[in-house]
């Protein structure tokens, strides 16, 4: 019975200490229509992937045929998107799985994003602004071995029925950028994606 009272204890102590440190009033749950900014990416698309190669491998191979599919969600009661990006190789085997989580906050007037490379096991991190009809990205991670590396993104040209998306890379901290290492073009298959 004490075991149980000291559990019990623990567990109003966890459940109160975010109330405890809250500020006082309510949240504010009124969500910004600056949230509405990635909609665009809601529903699911087709995909086609062009990654940057070079080098003899190139010359002997050609570039990668790369296709997938993109699906995305209204998530975080409005406030977000919760994505999910499928990579296929040319035999339909699988390249990459990745999913982003997607938030708006209305503090920084920025977007911040949470992705998870499933195949790596790695996550990254961005920032994201809208810009002159463009989602802007500023991102972190690491590579397949392990060294870190900053990302630029941007999504433009969107319609209701496509979007591009074009991924720069530096892996010396920013003194360097190679560009336009991934570009994707997408087509909308649907308004809503099955989960």
């Amino acid at each position: 019975m004490k075991r149980a009272m000291n559990l019990l204890a623990l567990v109003l102590f966890l459940v109160a200490m975010p109330l405890a440190l809250a500020q006082p009033g309510l949240p504010a749950t009124a969500v910004p229509k600056e949230a509405a900014q990635f909609d665009f990416l809601i529903g699911q698309w087709e995909v086609e992937l062009s990654p940057k190669v070079n080098g003899l491998a190139a010359m002997i191979h050609g570039r990668p045929r790369l296709q997938g599919s993109w699906k995305a969600w209204r998530a975080f009661d409005g406030y977000g998107i919760d994505d999910e990006l499928r990579v296929f190789d040319g035999s339909g085997n699988p390249v990459s799985l990745s999913h982003a989580q997607r938030i708006y906050d209305g503090k920084t007037q920025r977007w911040l994003v949470s992705s998870l490379d499933v195949y790596g096991a790695r996550f990254g991190a961005a920032s994201a602004q809208w810009q002159n009809g463009e989602m802007r990205l500023s991102g972190t991670g690491s590579t397949n071995e392990g060294k870190p590396l900053l990302t630029r993104s941007r999504f433009f040209e969107i319609t209701p029925e496509r979007f591009r998306m074009q991924q720069d890379r530096s892996l010396d901290n920013g003194a360097s950028w190679d560009e336009a290492v991934l570009t994707i073009s997408a087509k909308r298959v649907a308004t809503k994606a099955p989960r």
